[in-house]
């Protein structure tokens, strides 16, 4: 299954978190299940409840304006959706455009996901050096960007009904 997402007390979105974890804040009285999978439940000895979908926290809880996404490996490929940037296969490494041996930055723009081989392929060099072309090049996604990536929503698959549609 999918993470759970979790909404401020304002029913801001804040993150996603794991169903353990989501099912932990609700027994401990911290959140209130909002949407649930339908027709799921967890059973334990003394308790039942529905298997979450979104959760709201009790309490408000003050967040920091972000304006930009932080930058991590990890999200660089979610981001990519695990695709290679070079040649489409699936990717389980990110590449540095410019080196970091070069003085290339970790930063959503100079990154991108990619297979082994042509990480391998293309070493120590800048993609014009390694006679590479890029198929998708990189962005700097928005926080709320950042956090549909991770919860897997794309223009191809299924909103979730939890997920407002606006035209």
């Amino acid at each position: 299954m999918r993470e759970t997402l979790v909404l401020n007390a304002s029913f801001e979105p804040l993150s996603t978190v794991t169903l353990r974890r989501a099912v932990v804040l609700v027994l401990q009285d911290k959140a209130v299940v909002e949407q649930a999978h339908p027709g799921l439940r967890i059973r334990a000895s003394a308790v039942e409840l529905p298997v979450p979908q979104v959760i709201r926290l009790c309490r408000y809880v003050r967040v920091p304006f972000r304006r930009q996404a932080p930058w991590s490996r990890r999200g660089v490929l979610v981001r990519d959706r695990h695709r290679c940037a070079y040649c489409g296969r699936r990717a389980t490494t990110v590449d540095h455009l410019l080196p970091r041996s070069r003085g290339g930055a970790d930063s959503w723009l100079n990154t991108v996901a990619a297979c082994s081989e042509d990480n391998g392929r293309k070493a120590d060099r800048t993609p014009e050096q390694a006679g590479m072309r890029l198929i998708s090049g990189p962005f700097e996604p928005t926080p709320s960007q950042t956090l549909l990536l991770a919860l897997g929503v794309s223009g191809r698959e299924r909103l979730p009904d939890w997920l407002p549609v606006t035209a």
